[in-house]
């Protein structure tokens, strides 16, 4: 999705550093030097004990982030929504509160 938006990728160059890492799948391994993505084992070479960590560390961000997306996707308001796109963001962001104090999260 983000290689066929013309001017995401530039944007994200002003958004990622070192406080905001923009995290991406291996879809995206040729982008590294804009988005954060995990390393990849070759046939000729496993990866070592840093390279390991940080793809745990990389998945379990992720999968934090996934797992909202799916949260999202259970609420039958989105499903049916029938109004201006542009609305959709406000329930979204109604959602996430919802969520947020069901499950007692600050984040």
């Amino acid at each position: 999705m983000a290689r066929t938006h013309p001017g995401l990728l530039p944007a994200l160059v002003g958004f990622a550093d070192a406080g905001h890492p923009v995290l991406a799948d291996l879809g995206y391994e040729g982008e590294r030097t804009r988005l954060t993505c995990p390393h990849k084992v070759t046939r000729d070479r496993d990866l070592d004990v840093a390279e390991r960590s940080f793809n745990r560390v990389h998945a379990y961000v992720r999968a934090r982030a996934e797992q909202g997306n799916a949260w999202l996707k259970n609420y039958r308001v989105l499903q049916k929504v029938t109004l201006c796109p542009w609305r959709i963001g406000s329930i979204t962001a109604a959602v996430l509160v919802v969520l947020h104090l069901e499950h007692d999260r600050t984040t």
